[in-house]
């Protein structure tokens, strides 16, 4: 399972590196993301892919499951969205001033020759 998750990892952060280098600003926010998943799946298998057992050690677990991957993770998918939220927002509001979400034409060096 460990071998699936390290090529599903692998192409995540392959195309999350494709699409923050176009021009687009709606692509590079989308790269940003798959970026983030990348990253939290690498964790989450890091941590150990363990099925049925619980996150918790008791009195009566005879296995258990590492609870930190999955904290960190959780706090990282929040953290994750709001960046995602703050990127569409700034890129909206780049939209609206701007007309265009081209990254060359962002510059403004058109004017200044």
């Amino acid at each position: 399972m460990e071998i699936l998750m390290a090529f599903v990892i692998g192409i995540l952060f392959m195309s999350a590196t494709y699409l923050m280098l176009s021009k687009s600003l709606l692509r590079i926010i989308v790269g940003t993301g798959l970026l983030s998943h990348g990253a939290h799946m690498l964790i989450l298998t890091m941590g150990g892919l363990k099925t049925g057992s619980a996150p918790l050690l008791g009195e009566n677990a005879p296995s258990y499951t590492d609870p930190i991957p999955q904290a960190l993770i959780l706090t990282a998918i929040v953290i994750s969205f709001g960046v995602t939220a703050f990127f569409l927002v700034l890129a909206y509001r780049a939209y609206q001033e701007l007309g265009t979400d081209n990254m060359d034409r962002m510059r403004g060096t058109e004017g200044n020759d």
